[in-house]
C-alpha cells in the first residue's frame, strides 16, 4: 500500500482544500514504506503533507469511506507537523477523538469527518511521537454513537517527514 492512487489522491487534495488545479499539480516526494510524500502548489505557495492509510478499523462504521492521516507543513503560513485525519466516517457531533502513540494520549477536536490536534502548540511532540513510535490509534465516536478504533502503521513516517521537511 505504499503507493495512492491519483483518485485517492485527489480525493485527499480535496479535502485539504486543494482544487482540481492544485491536485492535479501535486508531485510524488517519495514513498516510504507505509507513508507516501507529496508537495503541490496552493497559490499562495508550496504545501507538502505525508500520508498513510489505516490497516485497521474497528468496527467499520455505517457508511465507512476512505481513511487517510496525514502531516502537512505550509511554510507560507508558518505551519509545521500540521496532524490531521481524514476519518472515513462522521463524527458525532461535539466530540473530540484521541490520537496515542508511544504511550502518550493527544487530544482531537472533530468536524463532520475530519479531526486536528486541539492544542497546536503539541505538533512537534506528537510529530517525534509519530517518528519514534510504531502504531498510531485513533479513537473517535461515529455519528451513530460508535467507538471506532484506526490502527496506522508508523513504518515509514520519519522517512516522509523528512522528504517534506527538506521540501517545505
Amino acid at each position: 500500500m505504499t503507493r495512492f492512487s491519483a483518485l485517492s489522491l485527489a480525493l485527499v487534495l480535496s479535502l485539504a482544500g486543494f482544487g482540481p488545479a492544485q491536485a492535479q499539480s501535486a508531485r510524488v516526494l517519495g514513498d516510504f514504506r507505509d507513508w507516501s510524500s507529496y508537495a503541490a502548489d496552493d497559490g499562495s505557495g508550496t504545501v507538502c503533507f505525508a500520508m498513510t492509510r489505516p490497516k485497521t478499523t474497528q468496527p467499520t462504521p455505517e457508511g465507512y469511506g476512505d481513511a487517510y492521516l496525514y502531516i502537512t507543513n505550509r511554510p507560507n503560513e508558518d505551519v509545521a507537523n500540521e496532524f490531521n485525519v481524514v476519518a472515513g466516517y462522521t463524527f458525532q457531533t461535539g466530540s473530540m477523538a484521541v490520537a496515542s502513540v508511544g504511550g502518550q494520549d493527544f487530544a482531537l477536536f472533530t468536524q463532520n469527518d475530519a479531526a486536528w490536534l486541539d492544542d497546536s502548540a503539541q505538533s512537534a511532540n506528537l510529530a517525534a511521537a509519530i517518528r519514534a513510535g510504531s502504531t498510531v490509534t485513533v479513537t473517535g465516536t461515529s455519528a451513530s454513537g460508535t467507538e471506532v478504533v484506526q490502527t496506522y502503521s508508523l513504518s515509514g513516517a520519519t522517512a516522509a517527514q523528512q522528504a517534506i521537511g527538506a521540501e517545505c
